[in-house]
């Protein structure tokens, strides 16, 4: 195959202020940071991501958005709500992952524990 994932740009009105929060939240070191732009992920270059400042404000709802799972769905989510996420509605219903925001209003889910191996 010719093509491979390199990873996501956020467009951020703080990239650095949001790119430490998904770093903590994920675990992800800090790449590269220089010209107002930010990088994490496991390794520069793969899968990462990459904050860079948005030249508009957020309107409606994502047109792409992160999934994750946890080893344990209630306690990440507390844990998400105590750094600074918030719940949002965007008509899911009645599901089984829980719909965040990060401080920005991105939204993204966490899903429920991940199955035993």
């Amino acid at each position: 195959m010719g093509l491979r994932w390199y990873g996501v740009v956020v467009d951020a009105a703080d990239p650095a202020r949001l790119g430490r929060w998904w770093a903590e939240v994920l675990g992800y070191p800090i790449l590269d940071e220089r010209n107002g732009e930010l990088t994490i992920g496991p390794d520069l270059g793969l899968q990462c991501l990459h904050f860079t400042p948005a030249h508009e404000g957020k309107a409606g709802k994502n047109r792409l958005h992160l999934d994750l799972v946890p080893d344990d769905q209630a306690a990440e989510v507390e844990r998400l709500i105590d750094m600074g996420a918030r719940h949002v509605d965007i008509g899911q219903g009645k599901v089984s992952w829980v719909v965040l925001a990060d401080p920005e209003g991105n939204e993204f889910c966490v899903l429920r524990e991940k199955a035993e191996e």
